[in-house]
């Protein structure tokens, strides 16, 4: 961990989804792969999370909404960013990224350690496994103009809708 000044404790997180968007310094992360592979399930209403409704209906569909995750791919490479934040910012994003769980992958990254990535939780990718045998499974358009991954899945235009904590 860097210290910005004496007491501001510095964490890298490398973002290569919707987190990169932020923009940061580019990097490329060695031996992993990025795709389709994590869910959450649209039926549920966490506290401090979101949900999703239908942009024409305004419905809320009862599937399983995929994101873009990473996985260790020997071989294969990601491209992203390096984001900096604090212990406030890490703290935020672990909540966010509730479908997650936030690993060291220092080791395939150039430069200073440590670097956290966010890879798909075995609940989140036991839902995406869940909604793509129940034919529930969908991408949101939204996000996937912005995560520009190819996918055989239904999209939908689905708007998203955060739940007060």
């Amino acid at each position: 961990m860097a210290w910005r000044g004496e007491r501001t404790p510095i964490h890298h997180v490398f973002a290569y989804g919707s987190l990169a968007a932020a923009g940061g310094e580019p990097r490329v992360l060695r031996d992993h792969r990025r795709g389709w592979g994590v869910a959450m399930d649209n039926r549920q209403t966490i506290p401090g999370y979101k949900f999703y409704v239908d942009a024409e209906s305004g419905d809320r569909p009862a599937v399983y909404v995929t994101f873009v995750c990473i996985w260790p791919e020997r071989g294969a490479s990601v491209e992203g960013v390096l984001l900096e934040v604090d212990d406030a910012g890490l703290a935020a994003l672990d909540q966010r990224e509730r479908n997650y769980d936030r690993v060291d992958v220092s080791a395939h990254l150039d430069g200073d350690g440590p670097v956290w990535a966010y890879v798909a939780s075995a609940d989140g990718r036991a839902r995406f496994e869940r909604g793509r045998r129940e034919g529930t499974l969908v991408v949101a358009r939204a996000y996937l103009e912005a995560a520009r991954v190819e996918t055989d899945l239904p999209v939908l235009p689905l708007l998203r809708r955060d739940v007060g904590g």
